[in-house]
């Protein structure tokens, strides 16, 4: 085993279906970050929680339901993921309003879209000695 090995942590929140609630999904994440010591791309890491709660609104999660954000940290990684339950995969149109996943694409290293039952995963991740 590696003594310099970062262990994993992982936060998660669940939120129900109301536009206030992506404030409060970008204050728990930089209050999760500045926990973990994980600061130094704490702004890109919020404006993309921004994005993809405000994407899992708009078009991810149906009336009565809500979505899950969970944060997690690994091997020098800041890892988020929003969990909806609405059908379809997200995707970059580029026209508007549909520029929440292009700006994500550009702050995050890397993004992607997991189907799971019932909905998707979105999520993006930043690397870094200290994201």
């Amino acid at each position: 085993m590696n003594l310099h090995t970062q262990a994993a942590l992982l936060s998660e929140r669940l939120y129900l279906r109301n536009p206030q609630t992506v404030a409060a999904a970008r204050q728990f994440t930089r209050d999760t970050l500045h926990a973990w010591g994980r600061v130094d791309r704490d702004g890109a890491v919020s404006l993309c929680v921004s994005e993809l709660a405000t994407n899992a609104l708009r078009h991810g999660v149906p009336r009565g339901r809500g979505y899950l954000l969970r944060l997690l940290t690994f091997d020098g990684t800041v890892r988020i993921e929003v969990h909806d339950s609405g059908p379809g995969l997200s995707r970059v149109t580029g026209g508007p309003p549909g520029r929440g996943l292009t700006l994500v694409g550009a702050l995050a290293d890397e993004w992607g879209v997991l189907p799971r039952a019932p909905g998707k995963v979105v999520w993006c991740e930043f690397r870094g000695s200290g994201c």
